[in-house]
Formats: structure tokens, sequence, C-alpha cells
């Protein structure tokens, strides 16, 4: 009979530690692949979502039409009831890296035809990382309303005392509201952005993933919005200004 092989007892426990060394790596490595697996999958379900948020405010526009940019949220553009044209867009701002991401509506109403107004501004909370606003590009500084929010106020030069004064008294009132975050008002339409959500903490924390806790935008705040920039609209009418005369350039 053939004599067995014994391995010495100093061989078995060097054996040991090599052993769970291996499965501890096994299990890392299982454990990376199932997060990354699920990061994967909750970014794409996130992408389905942002698809449909707003498709309830369809029905606030006529000819309703929605694109989608390649962040895969939906710009929607339509008529308000007077032939206006107005474009609604959703903007995930995540520059302020000490803050939840933030989801902004957005809501441009076009004029028929070019007024005879100056572009007056107002932004609130300024960081100087909003890269989705107008003021920031406005050449003159003006002095703003007093409000509970830090509130910067600019244009482009050509507003008279009275078109300022009635312009801090709306804006007052708007941003007496804390969810506003702009509006502004230009010779070719008016623009108002107002906070639509904040990012989920644990997924911003955690997977560094930027998601809503939202499904649809309510016609609500998109309808708030619209009626907000026909105020902005109706402020500086063309009849009660009178329009400085310019040589052509």
């Amino acid at each position: 009979m053939a004599a067995r092989t014994i391995a010495p007892p100093s061989s078995q426990n060097e054996a040991l530690p090599m052993i769970t060394t291996l499965a501890f790596s096994a299990f890392v490595a299982f454990s990376c692949g199932w997060i990354g697996m699920r990061a994967v999958r909750e970014h794409r379900d996130a992408l389905a979502e942002r698809r449909g948020l707003l498709d309830d405010a369809a029905k606030l526009l006529r000819n309703a039409r929605i694109a989608f940019g390649p962040d895969q949220f939906p710009v929607l553009v339509g008529e308000i009831s007077d032939g206006r044209r107005a474009k609604i867009e959703l903007i995930a701002d995540t520059m302020v890296t000490r803050r939840l991401p933030q989801l902004w509506l957005r809501v441009t109403l076009s004029e028929t035809r070019e007024c005879m107004r100056p572009t007056i501004g107002a932004l609130a909370r300024p960081t100087g990382a909003e890269y989705y606003s107008l003021v920031h590009d406005m050449p003159e500084w003006m002095s703003p309303p007093e409000t509970d929010a830090s509130l910067l106020m600019r244009g482009d030069g050509r507003a008279t005392a009275w078109q300022i004064e009635r312009g801090s008294a709306l804006f007052k009132s708007l941003f007496a509201d804390p969810r506003v975050k702009e509006a502004v008002i230009t010779a070719r339409g008016t623009r108002i952005i107002r906070q639509a959500a904040q990012g989920e903490p644990g997924a911003h924390k955690v997977l560094r993933q930027v998601r809503f806790p939202l499904t649809s935008i309510p016609t609500e705040l998109v309808g708030l919005a619209i009626a907000e920039a026909e105020a902005l609209s109706a402020l500086l009418v063309d009849d009660d200004i009178v329009a400085p005369v310019y040589e052509a350039a």
C-alpha cells in the first residue's frame, strides 16, 4: 500500500490566510460589480422617467410639441391662448457642490413682435455658477428691492427711472416666493425660472446620481410660471412707454 503524504502543519496554516484573502477579494469584486450594475440600471430608469415629466403640462398649450435634450429632459413648445409662443424647459443644476441638485423650471414667453421696452432682470441668491441665467450677461447694475433673499438686479442701460421702479415692484412681489430663481423682461419676450424639485439625498451622496423625487411636473406649477411670465410681459406695455429714438447704426 502506498504511503500517504501529509502536509506539515505549517503548510496548512499558511494556506488558510491565502484562502481567506481570495474569498474576501471575490466578495469585494462581486459587491463592486453589483453596485455598478445597480447604478447603471437606476440611471437608465431615471433617464426613462425624465421623458414624461412635461406630458401633463402639454395640455396647457395649443399645438404642443415635446422634444428631448441630450440629458433626456423634455422641452415643451406650444402656444398660450393669445397665440404667443411658450417654451418650457427643465434644467438640472449640479454646479453648487455643497447643495443638493436643483431642478429648475424655465418658462420663456415670446412676443409676437419686438416691443419697445428695455431689458431688466433679477436673480435670487446669486452664486455666479448660474450658467442658465440671463441676468449675469446684462451690463448695468441696479439697486434691487428689499427681499428676504439676496437679489441681483441688472439691465441693458435703457430703462427709465419709472420703468426701473415698476420692475422693482413686480420683482419684489415675485421673489417673495423663495422658489422663484430668476425673472427677466426683454424686448422680445419674458422669462421666469422656478424651482421644480430638489435631488434625492441618497442617490446624490452615495451613488453621485442626479435623481428627482417626481414623475411629473405639476400642471399647477407650470400654469403659475406661465401666468408670471404674462405678468412680466404686461408690465411695460408699449402704450405706457415713451421710447427713445436711436440713430441707425
